[in-house]
């Protein structure tokens, strides 16, 4: 109603601007302040610049390391030549396989009947919890709280119920419908955060604590006592490939899965656990992905298990791929939080006490709700030292779609409330908050509430140098001028400074194999752990193989993720992607270095090529495994007091100028200057494209 009468006013507000221009009505009867109200958003012209470190001069030319490259599949992808999971042409005799879903968001299954979609000419079978024992219909990534399909009972909306197999993906979609499924609806359907709080529908480990100093005498000594909160929604991932997988059998005994996931290994394993094979029977690969922001991490396995477990028990090749709004429903999103704090403070500005409780909302089972609730908490306090800290954490069990992993893993959502916090400290004593922020940043050798020291952190510079390149100073009186001179339109500048820490939370996940395969002509093919998910992984893998074996990028090809090339890897995640499987591919290259450097020494002016072709007919070993596990990390208050939680932090600073019409709500972002301090850039080219999208 507010927006229909909105809409009304900017229409007289134009109409009145066009009389007053034609000279109908007199040129004062509309007020300067208000004309503006009449306009709406254009898309403007947009201009940028990016600014990189160069390399040095002395650098091998042959050397790519710090040097901009381009993806190692823009070109395939810009042309559409690109294969991705549900591009592989189909085999003889496959069929298509098409989910039967949940339509009540708590309910007893009391009836499950699909006689009438078995019916149907070219529908072959269908799947439900019945086909499996119920040790094999126990799935999920950390915890197994999840079912391959539903047993008894659903907990929301979208959960799998059962499975049809059919000719085609049309039949086998309309032979789905056709299903029959009764419920006995059951309550209370908890939906929020605050119902899972008055109903106290927690997860068992709720909640949790994080403590630091003491934080009732800090408040006792405050100037400033402040209590707030804040709260921050969910996010649709939105990966452009939704969830597919294509299963085909090999013999009687193995298993092939081409499977859009970020974490192949995952789907091996339960995929073993639902078939009753060996893993050793079963390989799932990964040539690239299109996008997957964390949606793919654990979420794989809703559409690789029924699929795999199609193709064994039928014993023919078995497609699925979700349409947009499966993929919506079925999958989660970001975790929405809910923080209440208590802040204690100077009355010039320094936060001396915090006490906060983190509640999030992580859908209906476990996923990676604990390692994002763990990080969240590590994050909450951003780039600001807190010498008093208690934070509680609380994962709240309700019936929507399980939340997963996004892009940040609970870091973004930390440094939500750490960003409410500073703005609340800077009105409430009435400065600046730049100033606050400088007063209360961490400096070199601080340590965390999680008693991290850090080594190195540059975000005051981070800061000057964002607020001399986006003239903040400059901006801000502009922005105040416009304020004053226009009533419907107004706008707004933010500075929002970010600290993240770089290790899975995991511990046993921080770790990564590659495999190097020198031929005979001198090609090199390379496979690591990681999976390329569209964020330039694989050039980065190219790039520190070609500086470890001296040879250039052009020589070195990397054709997929697979599991009986590398074993038992991690996810590609959290961004430790390159860090990780780097440093695996340069453990590999130093062993095969080691192996040619006598054929080197034989022959200083050979070529590549020639030491390669020497090597093979001196019989030596042109293949290498790699491995790496990042050191000196897993702390634990109690068991390993001595080790980092971290590897390290990435720093950095951005400044957005938004632009809003308080009519319609409808806004525009005007500018963005972001810097980011991420050390020496392997590929400037990759890593701004990855700062930029994530942005």
């Amino acid at each position: 109603r507010s927006l229909v009468v909105s809409l009304f006013f900017k229409a007289y507000l134009a109409i009145s601007r066009k009389l007053c221009d034609a000279g109908i009505i007199a040129a004062d009867s509309l007020p300067a302040k208000e004309r503006s109200g009449a306009d709406t958003f254009h898309t403007p012209v947009l201009r940028s610049a990016q600014l990189f470190e160069r390399v040095s001069s002395e650098q091998n030319s042959c050397d790519p390391i710090g040097r901009p490259k381009i993806h190692s599949s823009a070109l395939k992808q810009a042309t559409g030549e690109a294969i991705y999971t549900d591009d592989i042409p189909r085999m003889d005799g496959e069929d298509y396989l098409a989910l039967v879903l949940s339509t009540k968001a708590r309910a007893k299954i009391t009836k499950l009947d699909a006689s009438k979609a078995l019916e149907l000419p070219g529908v072959h079978a269908f799947f439900s919890h019945a086909d499996l024992t119920k040790h094999e219909n126990e799935v999920g990534p950390v915890f197994h709280d999840e079912q391959v399909f539903a047993d008894e009972e659903v907990h929301c909306v979208g959960q799998i119920v059962g499975a049809i197999v059919a000719d085609s993906k049309a039949l086998a979609q309309r032979a789905s419908r056709l299903v029959q499924v009764e419920y006995e609806e059951l309550s209370p359907v908890v939906v929020t955060i605050e119902q899972a709080i008055e109903h106290q529908t927690y997860f068992p480990g709720s909640p949790r604590y994080m403590t630091k100093g003491n934080v009732e005498e800090a408040f006792a000594a405050a100037d400033h006592v402040y209590e707030g909160g804040c709260r921050m929604a969910g996010q649709e991932h939105f990966y452009l490939e939704t969830h597919a997988a294509v299963a085909t059998p090999r013999d009687s005994d193995e298993l092939e899965l081409f499977c859009s996931t970020q974490h192949p290994s995952e789907v091996q394993k339960l995929v073993s656990h639902v078939t009753g094979l060996p893993s050793h029977r079963i390989v799932c690969r990964a040539k690239r992905l299109g996008g997957g922001f964390g949606g793919k991490e654990s979420r794989g396995i809703m559409v690789a298990l029924p699929v795999a477990l199609a193709a064994y028990r039928l014993r023919r090749p078995i497609r699925c791929m979700l349409d947009r709004d499966e993929d919506m429903l079925i999958t989660g999103t970001r975790h929405p939080f809910l923080y209440r704090y208590k802040v204690g403070f100077t009355k010039e500005g320094l936060i001396t006490a915090c006490d906060i409780e983190c509640y999030t909302n992580a859908g209906w089972s476990m996923d990676l709700s604990f390692p994002v609730l763990d990080r969240a908490m590590h994050h909450f306090e951003n780039c600001y030292r807190i010498p008093n800290v208690r934070v509680g954490g609380w994962i709240c069990k309700t019936n929507l779609a399980s939340n997963t992993a996004f892009r940040g893993f609970g870091g973004p959502q930390g440094m939500f409330a750490g960003e409410h916090i500073i703005r609340d400290v800077a009105r409430i004593t009435g400065r600046n908050v730049v100033d606050v922020m400088r007063l209360n940043f961490y400096k070199t050798g601080d340590l965390t509430h999680y008693n991290q020291q850090l080594e190195r952190f540059p975000i005051e510079r981070c800061l000057q140098d964002c607020l001399e390149q986006s003239r903040y100073n400059e901006k801000c009186a502009e922005i105040a001028q416009f304020n004053s001179e226009n009533r419907w339109r107004k706008r707004g500048i933010a500075v929002v400074p970010t600290k993240y820490g770089i290790a899975f939370g995991v511990m046993h996940l921080n770790q990564a194999g590659a495999l190097i395969n020198i031929y005979a002509d001198g090609s090199v093919l390379l496979s690591h752990g990681g999976v390329e998910i569209g964020q330039g992984l694989n050039i980065k893998m190219i790039q520190c193989a070609a500086r470890a074996l001296g040879i250039p990028i052009e020589l070195i090809h990397i054709s997929e993720t697979s599991t009986d090339k590398v074993p038992n890897t991690p996810p590609t995640a959290a961004s430790v992607g390159s860090d990780l499987n780097g440093m695996a591919v340069l453990d590999a290259c130093q062993k095969l270095n080691k192996r040619l450097a006598p054929i080197k020494e034989l022959l200083p002016e050979g070529t590549w090529q020639e030491w390669i072709n020497k090597a093979y007919f001196e019989r030596i070993s042109l293949s290498a495994t790699g491995f790496y596990a990042i050191p000196d990390i897993g702390y634990h208050p109690e068991t390993n007091p001595n080790a980092r939680t971290y590897s390290y932090y990435t720093n950095g600073v951005g400044i957005s100028t938004v632009e809003i019409d308080c009519l319609t709500g409808d806004h525009q972002v005007l500018s963005t200057d972001i810097v980011m301090d991420i050390g020496s850039s392997i590929n400037p080219a990759i890593d701004i494209g990855q700062i930029e999208g994530a942005f």
